[in-house]
């Protein structure tokens, strides 16, 4: 009883109720302060990625600034209120530890993504099993949209640990197509084929397109097409090449095999 006496013995009404005004002054000015954080974000010359970040972080200060101010107004000793913490248990303080080094751990992260920027808002980028365009990049976690419009948050420390492929850090992305054609089919024939369906409007048309055989199968020769196109254009160009194959191939009558067993039948 004492202990909670040294830490609330000095409470009354009239220190309550400054609080709660305290309370409705501290609310006015954060909105305020961070409303100013974002023209002056807006007008430096910082990049986008960064805004989230500096924004959470002064928030942050001004919330513990306000919790402080509001503790030491109703007569908190804040000293007493840290041995109380201590006494909650040492799970309670293993616990808090390891929240507070994820937490940490993730904007330290935050701090390196932004500074060695192997992605930017806007990037379309692969990281394990997520894949997607990055849309923002925050202190504790990246939110990445993926291609079924699920947008998923991504704790920063894992990035940082991961392998990341970026592929919209390039002006340029090349396709590649794994073709079987029949053994019967020329080789000439089946690659003329493909480098007709390679023929999209949207090719980067100063590269020409690649076809080669690339390896001879138990029923079929397996062929390689390669293309380059610009990032945003993957989508339409993939798939419009891939159904080109098909219609090029049946105007040349040349047969798309499949595995298939013989069977002699002896008499």
């Amino acid at each position: 009883v004492g202990f909670f006496q040294k830490i609330f013995g000095g409470f009354s009404w009239t220190k309550l109720i400054s609080a709660a005004i305290l309370l409705v002054v501290c609310g006015v000015l954060i909105k305020l302060i961070l409303k100013a954080t974002d023209r002056m974000l807006g007008r430096s010359r910082l990049d986008k990625a960064v805004h989230p970040f500096i924004r959470t972080i002064v928030k942050l200060v001004l919330l513990f600034t306000a919790i402080m101010l509001i503790a030491g107004t109703l007569g908190v000793d804040t000293s007493s209120l840290l041995a109380l913490l201590s006494v909650a248990g040492l799970e309670v303080r293993v616990a808090v530890a390891l929240a507070l080094q994820n937490v940490l751990s993730n904007m330290a992260s935050a701090v390196i993504l932004l500074t060695t920027k192997p992605f930017q808002i806007g990037h379309f980028i692969e990281m394990g099993s997520v894949s997607g365009t990055v849309v923002k990049i925050g202190a504790i976690c990246t939110d990445i949209l993926t291609l079924n419009n699920q947008l998923v948050h991504v704790p920063n420390s894992e990035i940082t640990g991961s392998t990341v492929t970026n592929y919209t850090a390039s002006d340029k992305r090349r396709l590649e197509y794994r073709i079987t054609a029949s053994y019967d089919a020329p080789v000439e024939d089946v690659k003329a084929a493909l480098l007709r369906a390679a023929e999209h409007p949207l090719r980067m048309q100063e590269m020409q397109p690649i076809a080669r055989v690339n390896g001879y199968g138990e029923s079929a020769i397996e062929y390689v097409l390669f293309l380059w196109i610009r990032p945003k254009d993957y989508m339409d160009v993939y798939y419009d090449v891939l159904e080109n194959v098909k219609r090029e191939f049946d105007a040349a009558g040349i047969e798309m095999t499949y595995p298939h067993i013989n069977v002699h039948h002896i008499s």
